[in-house]
Formats: C-alpha cells, structure tokens, sequence
C-alpha cells in the first residue's frame, strides 16, 4: 500500500473485505478485489489495472460484519502504478476511492468496523 501524504479527513483502518467496482461508460469493467484499507470516506485496493483518476465507479462492498452489502458510488481520486521487485512484469495499482451517494446507515456502518479496530486515541 502507498504510504503517501495522508491527507484523509476520516481515519482508515487495515481491513480486508471483497469488493466490486464497476466502471461507467460505454465501455464499463467489472473488477472484484479485496480493501487494503478502509474509512467513512473511502477505501485502498490494489487492483490489476488502472483506472482513471476523477472516474466514478459504482462499488459493492461485502463486509464481515454478516450484513448486507454495502452498494454506493464512488470517485478514483489516486493512483499509484506499483512493480514487484521479483517479478518487473508484475504491475499493480494500488487505487484510492473516495465515497460519493452512501447512506448515512451505510457509513456509520463502516465508522463501527474502523472503532473496533483501532486503537482507541
């Protein structure tokens, strides 16, 4: 994961969960993948390809908390290409998405999950 300048206005916390992204467009993709990390206002995942920055996705997260999934809409806002010093064809994008159009239910949701796993301040 890219250790950046952290500018988030929520705190993250390390939290795997699968996700799917949908892009928009006449030529939308679907890529499911597992959270990096995750906050009221977003999430990191490491994806296979890249998507363009200020993009707007469609996102489905499938939390562990035996819930229903979490569907909302979301905006590319990082993206850092990243190599694997084994293997220099192996290339990721480790991608920040910010949440655009959640619930407040859906938010206060993910809030719980990151109280629990920090430590308290």
């Amino acid at each position: 994961m890219w250790e950046g300048i952290n500018r988030r206005r929520f705190p993250r916390a390390n939290y795997k969960c699968i996700i799917s992204i949908k892009s928009k467009g006449s030529m939308p993709k679907l890529i499911t993948a597992h959270t990096e990390n995750l906050g009221m206002g977003g999430i990191c995942v490491l994806l296979g390809e890249s998507f363009n920055i200020f993009s707007n996705v469609e996102l489905e997260l499938i939390l562990d908390d035996s819930s229903s999934p979490i569907r909302c809409g979301g905006s590319i806002v990082w993206v850092v290409k990243k190599t694997d010093p084994a293997d220099k064809n192996a290339i990721s994008y480790d991608t920040g998405i910010e949440f655009i159009s959640i619930k407040e239910a859906d938010r206060a949701r993910i809030g719980q999950i990151v109280e629990k796993i920090l430590p308290p301040s």
